[in-house]
Protein backbone atom coordinates (compact mmCIF):
# COMPACT_ATOMS: atom_id res chain seq x y z
CA UNK A 1 0.00 0.00 0.00
CA UNK A 2 2.63 2.61 0.68
CA UNK A 3 4.12 2.06 -3.12
CA UNK A 4 0.45 3.13 -4.48
CA UNK A 5 1.21 6.56 -2.00
CA UNK A 6 4.16 7.11 -4.31
CA UNK A 7 2.68 6.59 -7.43
CA UNK A 8 1.43 9.91 -8.61
CA UNK A 9 4.79 11.05 -7.75
CA UNK A 10 6.39 8.56 -10.09
CA UNK A 11 4.00 9.36 -12.96
CA UNK A 12 4.45 13.23 -12.00
CA UNK A 13 8.62 12.07 -12.30
CA UNK A 14 8.27 10.56 -15.48
CA UNK A 15 5.85 12.74 -17.50
CA UNK A 16 7.90 15.43 -16.61
CA UNK A 17 11.06 13.64 -17.91
CA UNK A 18 9.36 13.13 -20.87
CA UNK A 19 8.73 17.09 -22.04
CA UNK A 20 12.08 17.79 -20.86
CA UNK A 21 15.21 18.46 -23.18
CA UNK A 22 18.06 16.86 -22.41
CA UNK A 23 20.87 19.42 -23.45
CA UNK A 24 25.00 18.83 -23.46
CA UNK A 25 27.73 20.52 -25.03
CA UNK A 26 31.70 20.06 -26.66
CA UNK A 27 33.84 22.73 -27.76
CA UNK A 28 37.33 23.14 -28.40
CA UNK A 29 38.84 24.29 -25.23
CA UNK A 30 42.11 26.56 -26.76
CA UNK A 31 39.33 28.79 -28.38
CA UNK A 32 38.78 32.17 -27.09
CA UNK A 33 35.03 32.93 -27.37
CA UNK A 34 35.33 36.45 -26.52
CA UNK A 35 36.22 37.34 -29.90
CA UNK A 36 33.05 36.21 -31.73
CA UNK A 37 30.67 39.13 -31.60
CA UNK A 38 28.41 38.40 -35.60
CA UNK A 39 27.21 35.76 -36.84
CA UNK A 40 25.69 34.22 -39.87
CA UNK A 41 24.00 30.62 -40.80
CA UNK A 42 26.11 28.02 -42.64
CA UNK A 43 23.67 27.79 -45.49
CA UNK A 44 25.53 25.27 -47.54
CA UNK A 45 25.18 22.72 -44.04
CA UNK A 46 21.69 23.86 -43.33
CA UNK A 47 20.18 22.73 -46.91
CA UNK A 48 21.51 19.34 -46.37
CA UNK A 49 18.98 18.93 -43.07
CA UNK A 50 16.59 16.68 -44.66
CA UNK A 51 13.55 18.45 -42.34
CA UNK A 52 10.70 20.30 -43.60
CA UNK A 53 11.90 24.22 -44.23
CA UNK A 54 9.30 25.08 -42.36
CA UNK A 55 10.94 23.51 -39.28
CA UNK A 56 14.00 25.09 -40.74
CA UNK A 57 12.89 28.53 -40.47
CA UNK A 58 11.68 28.23 -36.98
CA UNK A 59 14.84 26.76 -35.79
CA UNK A 60 17.04 29.51 -37.42
CA UNK A 61 14.21 32.58 -35.82
CA UNK A 62 14.66 31.08 -32.83
CA UNK A 63 18.42 30.53 -33.36
CA UNK A 64 18.53 34.47 -34.13
CA UNK A 65 16.35 35.44 -31.29
CA UNK A 66 19.22 33.80 -28.49
CA UNK A 67 21.83 35.26 -30.51
CA UNK A 68 20.57 38.84 -30.71
CA UNK A 69 19.87 38.33 -26.93
CA UNK A 70 23.09 37.34 -25.84
CA UNK A 71 24.55 40.44 -27.99
CA UNK A 72 25.51 38.86 -31.30
CA UNK A 73 24.74 40.43 -34.68
CA UNK A 74 24.03 38.96 -37.73
CA UNK A 75 26.44 40.12 -40.31
CA UNK A 76 27.94 39.52 -43.88
CA UNK A 77 31.00 39.50 -42.73
CA UNK A 78 30.83 37.08 -39.58
CA UNK A 79 32.63 35.90 -36.91
CA UNK A 80 31.07 32.54 -36.34
CA UNK A 81 28.87 30.23 -39.04
CA UNK A 82 26.02 28.65 -37.85
CA UNK A 83 25.31 25.60 -39.15
CA UNK A 84 22.32 23.08 -37.67
CA UNK A 85 22.20 19.22 -38.07
CA UNK A 86 19.26 16.68 -36.67
CA UNK A 87 18.51 13.17 -35.75
CA UNK A 88 15.22 11.64 -34.93
CA UNK A 89 13.90 8.44 -33.77
CA UNK A 90 10.49 6.24 -33.04
CA UNK A 91 10.35 5.21 -29.58
CA UNK A 92 7.48 2.20 -29.01
CA UNK A 93 6.78 2.55 -25.40
CA UNK A 94 4.84 -0.31 -23.82
CA UNK A 95 2.85 -0.17 -20.20
CA UNK A 96 0.71 -2.67 -18.50
CA UNK A 97 -1.43 -1.92 -15.73
CA UNK A 98 -1.98 -4.71 -13.24
CA UNK A 99 -5.14 -4.77 -11.06
CA UNK A 100 -5.14 -6.35 -7.18
CA UNK A 101 -7.61 -7.29 -5.71
CA UNK A 102 -8.55 -9.04 -2.13
CA UNK A 103 -9.45 -12.94 -1.55
CA UNK A 104 -8.82 -15.69 0.03
CA UNK A 105 -5.84 -18.11 -1.72
CA UNK A 106 -3.45 -20.77 -0.96
CA UNK A 107 0.12 -20.47 -0.37
CA UNK A 108 0.65 -17.95 2.12
CA UNK A 109 -1.87 -19.32 4.47
CA UNK A 110 -5.88 -18.46 5.30
CA UNK A 111 -6.54 -15.09 5.15
CA UNK A 112 -6.49 -12.06 2.64
CA UNK A 113 -4.44 -12.30 0.18
CA UNK A 114 -3.35 -9.83 -2.86
CA UNK A 115 -3.70 -11.96 -6.00
CA UNK A 116 -3.36 -10.72 -9.91
CA UNK A 117 -7.33 -10.79 -10.94
CA UNK A 118 -6.74 -8.24 -14.22
CA UNK A 119 -4.39 -5.83 -16.22
CA UNK A 120 -4.29 -3.81 -19.49
CA UNK A 121 -1.96 -2.72 -21.85
CA UNK A 122 -1.43 0.62 -24.05
CA UNK A 123 1.02 0.97 -26.71
CA UNK A 124 2.19 4.52 -27.24
CA UNK A 125 4.78 5.81 -29.90
CA UNK A 126 6.72 9.01 -30.12
CA UNK A 127 9.63 11.11 -31.32
CA UNK A 128 12.59 11.65 -30.15
CA UNK A 129 14.42 14.11 -31.84
CA UNK A 130 17.94 15.44 -31.85
CA UNK A 131 18.94 18.96 -32.79
CA UNK A 132 22.66 20.00 -32.93
CA UNK A 133 24.06 23.59 -33.10
CA UNK A 134 27.32 23.97 -34.34
CA UNK A 135 29.04 27.25 -34.25
CA UNK A 136 32.38 27.38 -36.46
CA UNK A 137 34.84 29.67 -36.77
CA UNK A 138 34.34 31.72 -40.17
CA UNK A 139 37.99 32.51 -40.64
CA UNK A 140 39.52 28.98 -39.87
CA UNK A 141 36.11 27.04 -40.78
CA UNK A 142 36.95 24.98 -37.99
CA UNK A 143 34.22 23.66 -35.17
CA UNK A 144 34.89 25.35 -31.83
CA UNK A 145 31.44 24.23 -30.23
CA UNK A 146 28.85 22.13 -30.61
CA UNK A 147 24.96 22.56 -28.82
CA UNK A 148 22.94 19.10 -28.56
CA UNK A 149 19.47 19.18 -27.34
CA UNK A 150 17.63 15.60 -27.06
CA UNK A 151 14.02 15.59 -26.19
CA UNK A 152 10.09 14.06 -27.37
CA UNK A 153 8.74 15.81 -30.57
CA UNK A 154 5.25 17.22 -31.29
CA UNK A 155 3.49 16.77 -34.49
CA UNK A 156 0.93 19.67 -33.00
CA UNK A 157 1.86 22.91 -35.26
CA UNK A 158 0.98 25.20 -32.13
CA UNK A 159 3.14 23.30 -29.70
CA UNK A 160 6.02 22.34 -32.31
CA UNK A 161 6.68 26.43 -32.75
CA UNK A 162 6.99 26.45 -28.83
CA UNK A 163 9.07 23.04 -28.45
CA UNK A 164 11.73 24.41 -30.93
CA UNK A 165 11.95 27.60 -29.34
CA UNK A 166 12.60 25.53 -25.75
CA UNK A 167 15.02 23.06 -27.58
CA UNK A 168 17.24 26.15 -28.44
CA UNK A 169 17.03 28.27 -25.90
CA UNK A 170 18.39 25.28 -23.32
CA UNK A 171 20.88 24.43 -26.17
CA UNK A 172 22.25 27.81 -26.41
CA UNK A 173 22.12 28.70 -22.72
CA UNK A 174 25.21 26.67 -22.94
CA UNK A 175 27.14 29.13 -24.69
CA UNK A 176 29.41 30.42 -24.64
CA UNK A 177 30.88 27.68 -22.23
CA UNK A 178 32.17 28.40 -18.96
CA UNK A 179 36.03 26.87 -18.47
CA UNK A 180 35.62 25.74 -14.81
Amino acid sequence: MKALKFLPLLLLFILSSCSSVQVAQDYDTSADFSKYKSYAFFKSGIDKVEISDLDKKRILRSVEVEMNAKGFSKSESPDLLINIFTKSRENVNVNQFNHFGYGWGWGYGWGYNPYLWGGTASVSTSTEGTLYIDLIDAKTKELIWQGEGVGVLTQNTTKKEERIREFVAKILAQYPPSKN
